[in-house]
Parts: C-alpha cells; sequence; structure tokens
C-alpha cells in the first residue's frame, strides 16, 4: 500500500475520482504491477512506470480523459500492445498511460471500396480473421500481433512491405485527440477517399509521431483482394552480395514479388535449430510470390532466372498453406531463435535502412564489425526494401558486453546515414535513437519537427521525452 499512497499523494485528489467518473472504478489502476507492464515494451529501455493506468472504452473518453490531464498538466501516454522495440510507452515523467485495448470494435467495413475503419484494440491477426470471409486482407504484418492503431503510430513495416507498402501507404484517415482533448479527423470525419490533394497531409504527419502528437482512436486503412495463388521458396546462395544482387535485380524485372526476405548464415543456423528446419548454413533468401496461377509462373521463372545467374540453389518451394506458414512461422521466430543461442540472455533488434544498392557493403562491414567485437547479432532483412535488423543477443548482467553492443548499434546507424540510408528502418526513434535522429535530419529539420510539436502541445504532455529532445526550462 506504501507506493499507491505516494502515488495518491502525487495526484491532485480530484484528477482519480475525475478518471473514474468517466471510465468507471474498473477503468482506473493504481496497481504497481499493472503499471509496471504498462511501463514497458519489448525493447532493452527502461524507465519509470506511469503513476496511474486509465481504460477508456470510447474516444468520448478518451477526450474526456484528455481534458482532465490537459487541465492538470499530466503527461498522456498512449499504450496499445506493448510490442514496440524503442521503448516509446516508457513513462519518462510519470504521468498517465492511457490503456486503449477496451476500445476493440470493427468499424465501417466497405468491401467494394476496400476500406476498414478499426479501434486501437484492434490488431492486425483480429482483422484478418474478421475478413476470412470477404476474401480481403490486410497484409501488413510487422511479425507481432501489434495493434493496428499502434502501426500506425510507429509507421510499421513488415514482410509484405515490398509489394503493399508500410502503413504509411495503407492509412487513408485517423480519428485522433489532441494533448487538450480535442478531436481531429486527419481526413475529414467520416472521409475515406483513395487519395486526396486537399490541404496539408494531416494524416501523415501523425502516422509516425509514435503519441507524441496526439492519442490515435480510429484508422481508416486500405484493404486487398486475397490473391488467388501464393507460394513460397527458399534459395540459397554463395555470399551476401550474390543474395542481394539477386534481390536488386528480381525488383529491376518487375517481378511483383510480395516478401523477399534476407537470413544470414548466422540466422539461418538458429533457425534451423529452433524450428526444425535444414537448410544450408550460407545467406539465404525467403521469397514468397502473390497473383493468378498463370502470373505466378512468369513471376517464378524469372526469379528463378537471376538467382541462378548469381550462384542460388534451387528454389525449395512452400507451395501449400501448412507448408507456407511454417515456413513464414520459422521467419517470424528469428527473434527467438537468436536467443535461443545465448540461453538465458537477452535480445536487442537493431533496425537500419539504405538504398538497395550500398545493401551488400553495409551487410558485409556489418558481419565483420560483429565478428571483430566478439558479438552475437545474427542479421535477417526486409531486403526488398534495403531494410535490416541485427538480432543482437546480449547478457544484460555483463557491463563489458552491454557498452560493446552499444558502441556497435551506434556504429551501425552511423554507417547507414553514411550511405544515405536512415537509423531506423521500421522500429521508430522512441527514446533510443533521438541523437541519432538530429544527425539523420538536421538542425533545421527537428526545428520544424518542434514547431509542430509546440503547436499541436505546447505544454509537452503527448508521450514527452520521444522522438525530440526537447529541453526543459
Amino acid at each position: 500500500m506504501g507506493s499507491i499512497s505516494l502515488l495518491l499523494e502525487s495526484l491532485p485528489t480530484d484528477v482519480l475520482s475525475a478518471f473514474r467518473s468517466i471510465c468507471g472504478e474498473d477503468g482506473v489502476s493504481l496497481g504497481e504491477a499493472v503499471r509496471e507492464q504498462h511501463g514497458k515494451d519489448e525493447s532493452v529501455h527502461r524507465c519509470r512506470p506511469p503513476d496511474v493506468v486509465v481504460f477508456p472504452r470510447c474516444v468520448e473518453e478518451v477526450s474526456a480523459l484528455a481534458k482532465v490531464c490537459h487541465k492538470h498538466r499530466l503527461p498522456i501516454i498512449p499504450f496499445g500492445t506493448g510490442t514496440g522495440l524503442e521503448g516509446g510507452v516508457g513513462a519518462m515523467k510519470g504521468g498517465v498511460c492511457f490503456s486503449l485495448r477496451n476500445m476493440e470494435q470493427v468499424l465501417d467495413l466497405h468491401p467494394e471500396d476496400f476500406d476498414v475503419t478499426v479501434e486501437p484494440g484492434v490488431t492486425r491477426k483480429t482483422l484478418n480473421a474478421y475478413l476470412r470471409d470477404t476474401g480481403l486482407w490486410f497484409p501488413i504484418d510487422p511479425g507481432a500481433d501489434a495493434s493496428l492503431c499502434g502501426m500506425a503510430a510507429t509507421s510499421a513495416s513488415g514482410t509484405n512491405a515490398v509489394r503493399y507498402g508500410t502503413m504509411r501507404e495503407n492509412v487513408i484517415n485517423l480519428e485522433v485527440v489532441l494533448a487538450d482533448g480535442s478531436v481531429v479527423h486527419t481526413a475529414g470525419k467520416g472521409r475515406r477517399p483513395r487519395y486526396s490533394p486537399a490541404g496539408y497531409n494531416l494524416t501523415n504527419l501523425f502516422v509516425g509521431s509514435e503519441g507524441t502528437l496526439g492519442i490515435i482512436t480510429k484508422t481508416t486503412l486500405r484493404l486487398y483482394g486475397i490473391p488467388e495463388a501464393m507460394v513460397s521458396a527458399v534459395c540459397s546462395f554463395p555470399s551476401v552480395q550474390a543474395a542481394v544482387d539477386s534481390t536488386v535485380q528480381t525488383l529491376q524485372a518487375g517481378v511483383p514479388i510480395a516478401r523477399i526476405e534476407f537470413l544470414d548464415d548466422v540466422m539461418i543456423d538458429a533457425c534451423n535449430r529452433f524450428s526444425s528446419l535444414s537448410y544450408p548454413v550460407t545467406p539465404t533468401l525467403f521469397l514468397e510470390f502473390h497473383g493468378s496461377e498463370q502470373s505466378l509462373e512468369e513471376q517464378v521463372k524469372t526469379a528463378e532466372d537471376i538467382t541462378q545467374s548469381n550462384g542460388g540453389s534451387d528454389f525449395q518451394w512452400a507451395r501449400d498453406t501448412e507448408t507456407r506458414n511454417r515456413l513464414w512461422k520459422a521467419r517470424h521466430d528469428a527473434w527467438y531463435a537468436a536467443l535461443a543461442l545465448r540461453p538465458g540472455c537477452k535480445a536487442y533488434s537493431t533496425d537500419v535502412c539504405v538504398p538497395l544498392s550500398r545493401l551488400p557493403q553495409i551487410i558485409v562491414e556489418t558481419k565483420e564489425d560483429l565478428i571483430e567485437n566478439r558479438l552475437t547479432g545474427p542479421i535477417a532483412g526486409h531486403v526488398g526494401d534495403g531494410n535490416f535488423h541485427c538480432l543482437m543477443v546480449v547478457d544484460p548482467n555483463d557491463p563489458e558486453e552491454m557498452h560493446r553492443v552499444h558502441l556497435f548499434t551506434e556504429r551501425l546507424a552511423r554507417r547507414a546515414l553514411a550511405m544515405d540510408g536512415t537509423c531506423t528502418g521500421e522500429h521508430g526513434v522512441g527514446l533510443g535513437k533521438r541523437a541519432l535522429l538530429c544527425e539523420e535530419m538536421g538542425p533545421v529539420g527537428i526545428q520544424v519537427m518542434q514547431s509542430l510539436k509546440d503547436a499541436l502541445d505546447p505544454n509537452n504532455l503527448m508521450n514527452p521525452g520521444k522522438i525530440l529532445q526537447r529541453e526543459e526550462p
């Protein structure tokens, strides 16, 4: 009871009663376990938990709660599923966590227009289960079963992005509660055109804003027809260069490939062990093709010709749904496969992105860096976008190793920046990459971002301490 008593003292007495009047007794939690759960994500970043967690059930409650926070200058931290990887949900200054799990409705499905609107408690797997009998699906797949509004907030990507794009290309409209509790619809209330040149692009201002500009309470998304046929394949290569050259040439040939994933020798070995596979322990591509039966034949033939011209092996096929699912489950389980290389250790996933032509160089240099600094970091990547991850496996109780990992991740990000790339391919900035963002954007770019933040959130209440490093007066 001691910690709860301190919290009650730190919050104005009328705040908790106001919260309870808005979302009920069960909608407000001061419990230590609940607060701890809502103060961390899947990253290695740790900071204090929020002072209180609220569970609104609708946008009206989110707005009312935000108005209370605004009045009392309490920080607001939106929380979806906690699957982020850059410390985006940590309560840097304490405050109020808005857990959005109770807002879980799929709204306004328009199959004929290929769009749907969802609340923030809806995850991508939930949505695709809901769509199962419509012939439609939402293909953006970051691996985790993340909240779709959270995916919009972090501008998520994933294995299908090479064909279907990222969240930035697939969000049509957003409903957002601002710091003062006002509600904005970024494309106009109820509007869902496939494209509009009307006014500033507010939708993409909030996509990737990581909760620092407002709380996303609805997102309207593009949907796609489920392909008539899908087939997956695995191809092994003699070198990283050969695998990436095949990727570039496949894209240059206009093959509308759905997924093309790279795994280095360390990563494929870990996946073999963890997922009971038996692929050669060499640089490897996992590929997937979508389309009609006839178009698939043409796609596959072109891709096979290209990979074999680069020394690739014959394709090992995964044609039926069960085999395909097993293959992609193995890819999505790469995180756990990497962890299994060193039982008892923790994992930290880096994510950088460079122009495709620079991918072989950065991967080769990164592997040399890992070996030279005695670090375990199998590499996997969405190479169709030039995006890759080192899944760093580290002993958190070894300060010297943790320091080496920290220095490595900074070198990796700066290597990507030096090759005209970005310090974050899909995880966002959060806490961990604020300084690197400054290097990437430059002072004028950062000042423009800060001006936008100041205009929408002058009291710095929305997820303070993330993305931007504002000096407090």
